[in-house]
């Protein structure tokens, strides 16, 4: 069985979500949004992204993770900070002996929605539609924690993994 995390990176919003695979059978395990304070020092807010995620992963111990790719934004500003906090979560996950797979937003869309352009309701749909379980804890989360899921969902659904 490969327990799966799912990161939607974000420097406020991190999502998370977690899904079991075993054959062609997956369960959801949990979700949730990692919140980091905003009017604190980027090295502390990094930090603080960080230290949430160990918490989950000493929670629920994934075997495999993966992550959205960062998208340029027109403000480069927010683009080299979203990438800062990708590159936090993602070296929590390393450290954490996780294999990590990243994909872009359109091919998560894609691989779950059948369109790289879906809305963000419509990947939350989908996500309750193939983990019926999540359905409640989705109903009250952000975006964030959806789009965490889906991009576990994808990568469940993919050959494409890296080792460390």
């Amino acid at each position: 069985m490969k327990r799966i995390i799912g990161i939607d990176p974000g420097l406020v919003h991190a999502g998370w979500g977690i899904v079991d695979v075993e054959g062609s059978s997956m369960k959801f395990v949990a979700c949730g949004v990692l919140k980091v304070p905003t009017n604190d020092a980027l090295s502390v807010r990094l930090h603080a992204l960080a230290s949430e995620l160990q918490t989950v992963l000493a929670t629920h111990r994934p075997t495999d993770a993966a992550i959205e790719e960062t998208f340029a934004t027109p403000n480069g500003a927010s683009t080299l900070k979203l990438g800062q906090a990708r590159g936090a979560l993602m070296l929590t996950l390393a450290q954490g002996g996780l294999r990590v797979a990243e994909y872009s937003a359109k091919v998560v869309k894609k691989a779950l929605v059948g369109n790289g352009n879906a809305e963000k309701q419509q990947v939350t749909t989908m996500v309750g539609m193939l983990l019926p379980s999540a359905r409640e804890a989705l109903g009250s989360a952000r975006h964030d924690a959806s789009d965490a899921l889906a991009i576990a969902i994808c990568h469940a659904h993919s050959v494409k993994s890296y080792s460390l």
